[in-house]
């Protein structure tokens, strides 16, 4: 850490000068570095039009005002989510039930509706008072 601040102080105002560069130039030269990286690390043009697709679909989402955290969320815990999920199937031999068997899975049930049925309300709320 030490090493990366003294390698970096000199460079402060070069980096303070990045800032001045316009926005297009800057998008555009992280997409071609991001294109390069993804092809060094695979050397697959597959990964890098899977890549644009998503880079496509991330700007699609915050262009329609999607939020991006979920979907993120999502990617990342979804695969931990799934196999816990499948082991939890597996040990009480298919049996559904064992989701809600415990006082503490339905406590965090419970909990998980009334979230978002405030959450709900307050959005309908917001609605009918903007239409107003």
């Amino acid at each position: 850490m030490v090493v990366l601040l003294i390698l970096n102080l000199p460079f402060a105002p070069l980096w303070a000068k990045l800032l001045n560069i316009p926005r297009e130039y800057l998008y555009a030269g992280i997409a071609l570095f991001a294109c390069f990286g993804v092809y060094a690390a695979s050397a697959s043009l597959v990964d890098v039009v899977f890549m644009l697709a998503l880079g496509v679909l991330g700007f699609a989402m915050r262009r329609y005002g999607v939020p991006l955290a979920p979907v993120l969320i999502a990617v990342i815990l979804g695969p931990l989510a799934e196999t816990s999920l499948r082991a939890a199937m597996n040990n009480s031999e298919n049996n559904p039930l064992t989701l809600v068997s415990t006082p503490i899975t339905l406590t965090l049930y419970f909990l998980l509706i009334v979230v978002i049925a405030i959450s709900a309300y307050n959005k309908l709320r917001l609605r009918t008072s903007a239409d107003l």
